[in-house]
């Protein structure tokens, strides 16, 4: 799922690390609005409310507001950084760093959320912003610009345009192409859905720790990559 990239990637990969990524997302999107009561998995609502105190001229909130937009930036820029990087000095590597990153700001928040909540809750929504864009990010540069699973918007409107042309497709292949495209969308939809309801569910019981799951699952991932390579390379070795 992670380790394929270019003209070696399948619809298969990309089914696999939308389904995953996509279940995280959810997960974090419901948790981090249970815990904090903000938006911590995109920031379309957070530039309305920073032209809102804007045009209220109330500066230190419009700024307030712009930091959470800033740390959604951040975590899509330090992603790409580190896979640029890793791209020159250490290929197998480039999408494990950002990965491993975003696994361990959630742990970290679920480790201490009830603290960073009575001390300074916004911590926790900049934390999970700046996971949240890493992983936006990560999963854009992998599947290149296939895949999206941090919010909803652009994913209904592209399913959308999609469904329309299925009435005006051209040839089989086209029709091919455009349910493959569907499908892969109303995957991404359904498990960030399941991620939300299983946050939802699991947070009643476990609170903010909830995110040491999607921590847990981001490190699966990578794991069942991991293994599922060095398989690969041993029957290679046998042949």
């Amino acid at each position: 799922m992670f380790t394929h990239k270019g003209k070696t990637r399948t619809e298969k990969h990309n089914l696999g690390i939308a389904s995953l990524l996509g279940f995280v997302a959810g997960l974090v999107n419901v948790v981090g609005f249970f815990s904090v009561q903000k938006l911590t998995t995109n920031v379309t609502g957070h530039f309305a409310f920073f032209v809102d105190e804007a045009f209220k001229q109330n500066f230190r909130s419009a700024f307030h507001v712009a930091l959470y937009i800033f740390f959604f930036f951040l975590g899509a820029f330090f992603s790409n950084f580190t896979v640029e990087i890793y791209s020159r000095i250490r290929e197998n590597l480039i999408f494990v760093v950002p990965t491993v990153t975003e696994a361990l700001i959630l742990a970290a928040i679920a480790v201490s959320g009830s603290f960073l909540a009575a001390e300074n809750a916004d911590l926790i929504a900049f934390g999970l912003l700046f996971a949240m864009g890493l992983q936006n990010a990560l999963v854009t540069r992998i599947s290149n610009a296939v895949v999206r699973t941090t919010h909803l918007t652009g994913l209904f409107t592209d399913m959308g345009i999609e469904f329309s042309q299925l009435f005006f497709y051209k040839d089989h292949n086209h029709k091919k192409k455009l349910i493959k495209s569907i499908r892969l969308r109303l995957t991404i939809i359904w498990m960030f859905f399941a991620g939300g309801v299983a946050g939802g569910i699991l947070y009643g019981y476990f609170g903010i720790k909830t995110l040491l799951f999607g921590s847990l699952i981001l490190i699966c991932g990578l794991l069942y990559d991991f293994i599922k390579i060095r398989i690969l390379l041993l029957k290679r070795k046998a042949l």
